[in-house]
């Protein structure tokens, strides 16, 4: 996890480097379609780390490039699902065994521990806020043999009181974040899907909310 949060951008960097990484997979100029963008979308909220994808991607490519196929021109991020399915599986199955996988997200947990007592709000609220998602973090610290994915549903219902306490005692620098993320998605208002581009603003948004007080994303995955 990078020391300093980036303000939302690592959330539109996802979808932007899925796309740019097909494409020069692909060797020349194609789009993703709706279809690709949600197939993209639903990849992030899995939680899938970019290298996973991207490892899938290529791995469908170097397969396509050895078919009775191979002639033809992959027409579509679809064409990598499958291999992508099957990257994250090994990942996850990696996570279930205690390999390098799991060490390194668990070890993201001392480095929101640090990030959280480094944190600092005058707001009596978000004092308060950061309290409860230190006591969070503590816990899930504690709880080392507990499954990846209890912990991380535990760090985003702390996450999500964080920035709702926030949203609520920084009306003027949550409505900078919103016009901030608006402009960061300009380029892509009009090619994303509006559920795919509704979950981007809103994620970022979270992460730009987070970075006032200092903080990345409550997450071992993100």
């Amino acid at each position: 996890m990078d020391a300093a949060p980036d303000g939302g951008q690592a959330e539109i960097e996802y979808y932007r480097t899925v796309e740019d990484y097909f494409v020069s997979r692909r060797g020349d100029p194609l789009f993703l379609s709706n279809p690709d963008w949600l197939m993209v979308h639903e990849w992030r909220r899995a939680g899938w780390p970019l290298r996973v994808v991207l490892r899938g991607i290529a791995d469908a490519f170097e397969g396509h490039a050895h078919s009775w196929a191979r002639a033809r021109k992959v027409g579509s991020l679809a064409y990598c699902k499958l291999s992508v399915e099957s990257a994250a599986e090994r990942w996850k199955r990696a996570l279930d065994a205690g390999e390098p996988d799991a060490d390194e997200a668990r070890g993201r947990l001392p480095v929101l521990v640090a990030a959280l007592a480094a944190a600092t709000a005058p707001e009596p609220a978000v004092q308060a806020a950061l309290a409860a998602a230190r006591r969070a973090v503590d816990a899930a610290l504690a709880a080392a043999g507990s499954p990846l994915e209890d912990v991380e549903r535990g760090l985003a219902e702390a996450e999500s009181a964080l920035v709702a306490t926030i949203e609520q005692a920084r009306p003027a620098d949550a409505a900078a974040a919103d016009s901030g993320v608006d402009q960061e998605l300009a380029p892509y208002a009009t090619r994303l899907p509006a559920k795919v581009l509704a979950q981007v603003r809103h994620d970022a948004r979270v992460a730009r909310l987070l970075a006032l007080i200092g903080l990345p994303r409550l997450s071992v995955f993100h």
